[in-house]
């Protein structure tokens, strides 16, 4: 269904991000909801009635029911049967886990409430309400509908959320959330039309997204790589950087000046390790790396994307 995103082709998160933030704008709340350990709890009974609706092929039939019935071996050697499950990492895993997600979810909610606008990303999903006591409704619904397919929402990641911005008003006790990375909360913003700024419920770049960038840059261990020159470095960094920007710079890329500054700051230690004279003077060292940012705003991608000053 074209509010499907997750593992199909020409469709993305970003996708799914973007036609979020508008429905938010419209609707005040939001019903988030997780599927609590949905790989490994797939009925095999259900799953293999979907199957079979979409093929009739006998060898396709049989490596899917082998795929899914095949026993999983321990760490001691043991072979452990499995009645429910799609194997985590199988190469199937995904595409069976969405086809069940469709009939589960999709077209469930399409012939039960079909005015009501919505979004899932694989075992990750939104759905957009006009009012909190319907929002409520739903998620008794969505609890009964998954527990009658095998299935249990997520206790914590399943909540209800008031979409506040500069209109509307209130106190509530959840008031963002974090979808594909990303979280939907009210910012502050700027009209570039009427030169102004306004309150919008708008997504940026999740903490712990960031969280997860600055960790990915400490485990390369930039710093110690001395034997490189700062080009070299660029060239290895760059692809990884772009990646972030392209994806979470999407929305509020001001956001990702946090990972930006981060890694300038990697750079810095890399001087200071790498020129003896520079060691024990930071200050020195950030100033040195600020001057080849302004002779060379290409060398890396977040300098080239307009993010050169977050040395400091």
């Amino acid at each position: 269904m074209p509010d499907s995103y997750g593992y199909r082709p020409n469709k993305s998160a970003l996708d799914a991000v973007g036609v979020t933030r508008e429905r938010c704008w419209r609707y005040d709340w939001v019903l988030e909801f997780d599927i609590k350990g949905l790989f490994d709890n797939i009925p095999h009974d259900l799953l293999l009635k979907a199957v079979y609706k979409h093929t009739d092929t006998a060898w396709v039939r049989l490596y899917i029911e082998r795929w899914l019935t095949v026993p999983m071996q321990m760490p001691n050697g043991e072979l452990s049967s499995r009645g429910k499950g799609t194997p985590q990492g199988g190469v199937v895993s995904p595409v069976l886990s969405n086809l069940f997600l469709h009939y589960v979810f999709d077209k469930w909610l399409q012939k039960h409430y079909s005015d009501t606008p919505w979004c899932r990303y694989a075992d990750d999903g939104l759905v957009h309400c006009r009012s909190e006591a319907e929002a409520k409704h739903m998620l008794e619904a969505l609890k009964q509908r998954f527990q009658s397919c095998g299935l249990e929402l997520h206790p914590v990641k399943t909540k209800i959320v008031y979409c506040k911005d500069g209109s509307r008003k209130g106190r509530y006790k959840h008031t963002s959330f974090d979808f594909l990375g990303y979280t939907f909360r009210r910012r502050l913003c700027r009209n570039r039309k009427r030169n102004s700024v306004f309150v919008n419920f708008t997504p940026a770049v999740s903490k712990a997204a960031l969280k997860s960038m600055r960790g990915k840059v400490r485990k390369l261990r930039v710093r110690t790589r001395t034997e490189l020159s700062l080009g070299q470095i660029a060239q290895w960094l760059n692809p990884i950087i772009r990646g972030w920007i392209g994806y979470y710079g999407c929305y509020t890329r001001s956001a990702l000046y946090g990972m930006c500054r981060h890694v300038n700051m990697t750079l810095v230690r890399w001087v200071r390790r790498k020129f003896k004279p520079l060691r024990q003077h930071k200050i020195k060292a950030m100033l040195f790396l600020e001057k080849i940012a302004d002779q060379h705003p290409n060398l890396f991608a977040h300098w080239r994307a307009g993010m050169i000053g977050a040395f400091a």
